[in-house]
């Protein structure tokens, strides 16, 4: 008879393989060919080459006038474009930089308006996700994306040529004119209002915020963004011919310079045309402009022509009363921005008589200049004449103006009687008898500054030699350099500039930079450097003539190819071994996890641990796609064997595991402790466990960020230099893993101010001290900037509580049981031994432990709701393992380290007096006990070198303990005799 009878069958079918499912789901997208085909593979996760596929077919869709084109707005367009800039780009935009594939593909399809739309909505909710404050279970981290999309925005228009083809795409693909109209005002708003330039300094400030530039952006930069606009104003202006695109081109450059960066617009578009050979598209643009902006544009070019060609011309110089090429190619250039356009012309005359630009009251060559573009209207110079000469005259003028502008104004006014008296010497000779001649002189002369004086004397001698006659002309006796300076005002009415042509010009470059030497030059020092009697041996043999080319001198400024990269896959000689199908880096969790089950893959498992941690801290910043397999990829990275003995495995692998834990810190770290005290693990798997709670957690505290700083591990050997090979270098040498490293470092910060403060009473009173003071400007940058400590929220529940309460009731159940809660792999060989043994209490784990328990109190801070529970649980458990710990020196370092760090945490002294009272006592007996035995050696012995240097630091760490119970024994004395009268 059967006791058990079956109630129900059910056949269980199997999950298939996630590298299967996977494989299945993308062989779909073998051809994309339609734009639903090309939305449903992004949106489906698409592998490396699948994406490669859409951009290439975007791309074709480019050239198409008729179909489908990513650049016209439409429903599938904005859909494309969307789900390419929120998922496309986080996933793989590193991966194509990496590898270098793919990169420019994604950039052409990006190049254009809808796209810089999706890309500024996508980075104005991360900057402020960026400096949202967020609750403590919240990791989110959104700074690495905000850094991807500012690359990608930088690189989409970083070229010349990016609106010229951004106009050129609308004109091709759309056809409605309105909206070809709506479309180019959408960019005119986006690159010339100020938006980019506003979103990407945010997004800057952002970053540096979180400490995450890595360089920065010259999106940020007005500046270096106000030159990309003018060379791309130029570029538009010089390939479209048609006069009826005009209009539309006339609002790309007015809102380019109401950005507040005129003159480096202007430069930029200037440059660029004088490269070209002609500033004629300006000119017609010009007209076309607001009046404020035809100003505009006219003031900052007087303004560039003065900085780039007359920076170099001095007062003095001999030559600055000829007439020069730099002076007539200038003149063309300012004549042809005015030439047929009232508007500019008046604002001409009105910079001449009032100086109200800088460029005009600095330069001397491009007063000239500017003097010469309009000497051939007569009217206007002659108003210039006379709005000069009455505006030197004025009193209030001569008073409040700098004599800079003074000397600026009487330059111009005797240059403009020049001319004047060589057209129409009639109507100069109406001036100087006129009333406004006479007061300008009489007022000149009756100033009460000198140098007003002068400049009166210097212009009425200069105009009254042109049309007084020889016994009525002003005479004044001058000396020295002031006879020289009359001589050169009087000079100056026969300076007569004429219109050049734009050939005049000098280059830029050699304006500013030394000339390169010549041909002759340099055969002349060849030649010097020759030998005088060259030796002449015989040659024997046949002769071999050197055919040297005559125009090799003429290839200097050729610039010769670079020399490409070397390619590390090739460095093999044998082409049969080289692996063209490596595989790419993983940019989905579901990758990954693919990657890391091939474990007889080197190449998968290398590249899996390498992208590991930044991808899973990437990929939790947004969406559910780790919060998914976050168990799943917990389990697998704990279980990870090194096959392959790959570089620094360990280390790669722990900071996989901190981001897994810091993706969701409550709940992963009950799972890390449960695992830790239930799973089948080995005894490294269960230290990687630990190291990731402790580390983790002081991450989450704000002490130290793993993804920039690497995990602290010894790099350089001690001596002796002489190692064994890595394996056994593994077996024989004394591992230090991160936890250790961290512990060591926390003892010395802690250990270090009691010597110092001990040695200082030991020096003497404090009178006889000298001490230096730091300003507080040194103690401001000294200080640390607050981090909220995140932690302190979630460490009992999730960290501390489970770790203690599962660690006694492991005690417990060994106690019980005699069962080790271990695999067979590492218990001890003889079955007594396997009876009395207990992992956790074993020298190998309990110090790891007992560091990490006391590396959570201290990152948790003495500001912890919980600390007081905390505190009672930790020292129970600690004083439960003094026996253990005097049979082991690691046991006793670690033990004698967690209680340091339990009564530093514990600033508040009172509270540990009153509720602890027993505890401190007991604790400072022991303590006290062990620091004896260690110092009169009854314990240790006489052990050597290595032994000698261990019991040190353990009595220093009991000193530590000592003198931190003592300070709290001492000064709560009387608080505890009542908590101790039954004790």
């Amino acid at each position: 008879m059967d006791l058990l009878t079956p109630v129900a069958t059910r056949t269980v079918k199997r999950p298939q393989s996630l590298s299967a499912s996977a494989q299945t789901s993308r062989s779909t997208y073998t051809s994309i060919d339609s734009p639903e085909t090309t939305l449903k593979a992004l949106k489906d996760q698409p592998d490396f080459e699948t994406v490669g596929r859409v951009l290439n077919y975007l791309i074709s869709s480019l050239k198409s006038q008729d179909g489908f084109s990513i650049a016209i707005p439409g429903p599938l367009s904005s859909q494309i474009i969307n789900t390419l800039v929120t998922t496309t780009l986080p996933d793989y935009w590193r991966t194509f930089r990496e590898s270098r594939r793919h990169c420019s593909k994604l950039i052409k399809c990006l190049k254009n308006v809808s796209s810089l739309g999706a890309i500024m909505s996508r980075l104005r909710p991360l900057i402020a996700d960026c400096r949202r404050k967020k609750p403590v279970d919240q990791t989110r981290d959104p700074s690495q994306h905000v850094e991807d999309l500012l690359e990608v925005l930088g690189l989409v228009l970083e070229e010349d040529q990016t609106s010229f083809r951004i106009w050129t795409d609308i004109q091709d693909h759309v056809v409605n004119s309105t909206q070809r109209s709506l479309m180019w005002k959408e960019y005119i708003s986006l690159s010339t209002s100020g938006k980019i330039l506003s979103m990407a300094a945010q997004a800057e400030d952002a970053l540096k915020e979180r400490g995450n530039l890595r360089k920065e952006v010259w999106l940020s930069n007005g500046n270096e963004y106000a030159s990309w606009l003018g060379r791309n104003i130029a570029a538009i202006i010089v390939e479209i011919a048609p006069t009826e695109y005009l209009p539309l081109l006339s609002q790309f450059c007015g809102r380019a310079l109401s950005l507040g960066y005129n003159d480096r617009v202007v430069s930029s578009i200037l440059t660029t045309l004088l490269e070209k050979g002609s500033v004629t598209p300006l000119a017609d643009l010009l007209p076309k402009l607001a009046v404020h902006e035809q100003r505009q544009l006219l003031n900052s070019a007087i303004t560039f022509l003065s900085k780039q060609y007359f920076s170099f011309i001095d007062k003095e110089g001999g030559l600055l009363l000829k007439s020069q090429s730099t002076i007539s190619g200038a003149a063309y250039v300012v004549h042809e921005l005015i030439r047929n356009n009232d508007v500019l012309r008046d604002h001409v005359v009105s910079l001449l008589t009032s100086s109200t630009i800088s460029a005009l009251n600095d330069s001397y060559g491009t007063r000239r200049s500017v003097i010469a573009a309009i000497a051939e209207d007569k009217e206007k110079l002659q108003t210039v004449a006379e709005k000069s000469l009455e505006l030197f005259g004025d009193k209030f003028y001569m008073i409040h103006t700098p004599i800079l502008q003074q000397e600026a104004l009487a330059q111009i006014l005797t240059i403009a009687c020049g001319y004047v008296h060589r057209s129409e010497p009639l109507f100069l000779t109406m001036i100087t008898k006129s009333s406004t001649h006479s007061s300008t002189i009489s007022n000149r002369i009756a100033a009460s500054s000198p140098r007003a004086r002068l400049l009166g004397m210097f212009v009425g001698v200069a105009i009254s030699l042109m049309v007084d006659k020889p016994e009525l002309r002003l005479k004044f006796e001058f000396e020295g350099s002031e006879a020289e300076e009359a001589k050169w005002y009087q000079q100056l009415t026969t300076v007569e500039d004429k219109i050049g042509q734009l050939g005049d010009l000098k280059p830029l470059q050699s304006t500013n930079r030394p000339t390169a030497p010549t041909k002759a030059s340099k055969a002349s020092k060849q030649k010097a450097e020759a030998p005088t009697k060259p030796s002449i041996t015989e040659i024997k043999g046949p002769r071999i003539i050197e055919i040297v080319s005559e125009s090799s001198d003429e290839d200097e400024d050729l610039v010769p190819y670079g020399k490409p990269d070397s390619d590390p896959e090739d460095e093999d000689d044998d082409p049969t071994v080289l692996d063209r199908h490596k595989p790419t880096a993983p940019v989905y969790i579901r990758d990954l996890l693919a990657h890391l089950r091939d474990h007889d893959n080197y190449d998968r498992q290398l590249i899996a641990l390498q992208t590991a941690a930044p991808l899973i801290r990437r990929k939790s910043n947004f969406g559910t796609e780790v919060t998914d397999h976050i168990e799943e990829l917990a389990s697998i990275l704990v279980s990870l064997n090194d096959n392959f003995d790959l570089l620094n495995f360990a280390e790669l692998r722990q900071q996989a595991l901190i981001a897994v834990l810091l993706a969701k810190p409550g709940p992963m770290a009950q799972w890390f402790v449960r695992s830790f005290f239930s799973g089948d693990y080995s005894l490294t798997q269960r230290i990687a466990m630990l190291t990731t709670l402790g580390l983790g957690a002081r991450e989450l505290a704000g002490f130290n960020d793993p993804s920039e700083t690497p995990i602290p591990i010894p790099t350089t050997p001690s001596f002796p230099s002489k190692t064994l090979p890595p394996r056994l270098h593994k077996l024989y040498a004394a591992e230090t893993g991160p936890v250790a490293a961290l512990t060591a470092k926390l003892e010395k910060t802690t250990l270090e101010p009691m010597a110092l403060s001990a040695a200082d009473k030991l020096s003497g009173p404090d009178i006889l001290k000298v001490r230096t003071f730091s300003s507080r400007m040194d103690i401001e940058k000294r200080r640390k900037k607050p981090v909220p400590n995140k932690l302190a929220q979630v460490v009992a529940e999730n960290f501390f509580f489970p770790l203690t309460g599962r660690w006694w009731g492991s005690m417990q159940s060994s106690t019980s049981s005699h069962s080790p809660l271990i695999s067979t792999s590492i218990l001890p060989s003889t079955a007594d031994e396997r009876e009395d043994d207990n992992l956790y209490t074993s020298p190998h784990l309990l110090p790891p432990f007992l560091q990490t328990l006391a590396i959570l109190i201290n990152a948790s801070g003495p500001s912890t709701l919980s600390l007081p529970q905390m505190t009672r649980e930790m020292w129970e458990l600690l004083l439960s393992v003094r026996g253990i710990a005097m049979g082991d020196k690691s046991i006793l370092k670690a033990l004698l380290f967690a209680f340091l760090m339990l009564i530093e945490t514990n600033e508040d002294g009172e509270r540990l007096a009153v509720e602890q009272g027993r505890e401190v006592v007991e604790t400072q007996e022991w303590v006290r006990g062990v620091f004896e035995n260690l110092g009169g050696g009854k314990r240790m012995g006489a052990g050597d070198k290595g032994e000698e240097d261990e019991d040190e630091k353990v009595r220093a760490l009991a000193a530590g303990v000592l003198v931190r119970l003592g300070e709290v024994v001492e000064k709560y004395r009387r608080r505890m005799v009542g908590s101790l009268m039954d004790y």
